[in-house]
């Protein structure tokens, strides 16, 4: 039991460890183009009124960053990471509702609410939905990727989230991914007992059929990777099947199960060049098909007119995350009821994100989520403490200002 006077002093330790930490140079996954990324020092981004200045404890690594570095999508420099869990390390004027010290995960856009798409709440379409409001420096991209981040006066407004303290960073981190996923099965109203077809179990793939599962669906998957579909399995899917040799087998177990309709709702959370028509022939006529993973305006699709009109099939997309949905994702993850932290694979240190990136870009059959971690080395320790919760766990662990934390081996890969 930590007494008054020791509360006192890690408190004061720890106020004045933010302090130097937020007047030193940071360092930054800095984009420079040509599908490059550099670990650089620059400088702590400074905040204003309103705002608030995060130290980043985790940030996932998501693939839409992933297109942007290696297709070269937007104008460097840059820092990329919006999955982003950390602690808030200083306030600006007029700021009440958070302080120093709260552990916060942040949306890096917010809409407007008073535009016409978001009177449709169509949020993602809004043109101050468009802007991002969180950056490292540069211009905004999220920033996530870094020491620190600085989150404009509209994200603080409406766009932070208080963390409980026996919930992770790392698990805090995928709120906003599951935001997006409650976002798409909100949208396509699956019912219980529906027949759902999932294409991809990646991550993403496999939130989705979490949610499904908790509504009652009957969920038949598919995936490359034997790992993800045992995982699939795990998670309520009640077959999973290989597409590259599988097919066959996946569209009969698919008719079997609906009396050869076909599937009610195929989601596509996976992009692959035949992969709309597949979803297509699995389908019943009158079903929803709903793109989640075609994002690159490059991606072109083929399909039979009268598939869509005669077949009176609906095909939708679904892009980004709402922000009527945020304290219903964050309930979902804070709560377990999402196992997510299962789907992480590999933790890295910043040092360590170019390592981070080839793996998602090129995955195995180990690899699932990647999660950024800016305040550990590549050895795992953290560079100082940053909550009393954490100091009361790491007890006498502390050392000449650096504590040493145990980590499972789940460091470098496997699933928990």
């Amino acid at each position: 039991m930590r007494t008054a006077a020791l509360s006192r002093e890690v408190d004061a330790i720890a106020a004045d460890q933010r302090k130097q930490r937020t007047t030193a140079p940071m360092r930054a996954a800095v984009y420079s183009g040509n599908s490059r990324i550099g670990v650089e020092s620059i400088p702590v981004p400074s905040i204003g009124p309103g705002e608030i200045l995060i130290e980043v404890h985790a940030c996932g690594i998501c693939h839409t960053d992933l297109k942007k570095i290696e297709h070269n999508l937007l104008a460097p420099p840059r820092v990329y990471g919006h999955e982003t869990a950390g602690m808030v390390a200083a306030v600006g004027e007029g700021v009440d509702q958070f302080r120093p010290g709260d552990r916060v995960l942040v949306f890096h856009h917010i809409p407007c609410r008073k535009c016409f798409y978001c009177s449709k709440k169509l949020y993602a379409q809004c043109p101050v939905y468009k802007k991002v409001g969180v950056t490292a420096g540069f211009e905004p991209a999220g920033g996530g990727f870094s020491q620190y981040v600085r989150v404009m006066d509209w994200i603080v407004r409406d766009g932070v989230e208080k963390i409980p303290d026996d919930v992770s960073y790392e698990r805090a981190s995928f709120v906003e991914p599951v935001n997006t996923c409650v976002k798409a099965v909100a949208q396509i109203s699956p019912q219980p007992d529906d027949v759902v077809c999932v294409l991809g179990q990646g991550p993403i793939g496999l939130i989705f059929t979490m949610l499904l599962n908790r509504i009652g669906c009957k969920t038949l998957v598919t995936d490359t990777y034997a790992s993800r579909r045992k995982l699939a399995a795990q998670f309520g899917a009640v077959a999973a099947f290989d597409p590259r040799s599988d097919v066959e087998a996946f569209e009969r177990r698919v008719n079997e199960a609906t009396d050869a309709r076909g599937a009610d709702i195929v989601i596509l959370a996976a992009s692959a060049p035949g992969i709309v028509e597949q979803a297509v022939r699995c389908s019943r006529p009158g079903s929803k098909i709903l793109l989640f993973a075609q994002t690159s305006h490059k991606e072109r699709i083929e399909v039979s007119g009268a598939d869509i009109c005669m077949g009176e099939r609906l095909l939708c997309g679904a892009y980004s995350a709402s922000v009527d949905l945020q304290s219903e994702s964050a309930r979902l993850v804070f709560s377990g009821e999402l196992p997510v932290e299962k789907l992480i694979s590999h933790r890295f240190s910043l040092e360590e994100i170019q390592a981070g990136i080839e793996l998602a870009l090129h995955p195995d059959e180990q690899s699932l989520k990647i999660v950024i971690e800016p305040q550990r080395d590549s050895g795992g320790a953290l560079v100082a403490p940053r909550n009393l919760t954490e100091m009361d766990a790491l007890g006498d662990r502390v050392v000449a200002g650096r504590v040493r934390t145990d980590r499972g081996a789940n460091h470098r890969g496997g699933h928990k």
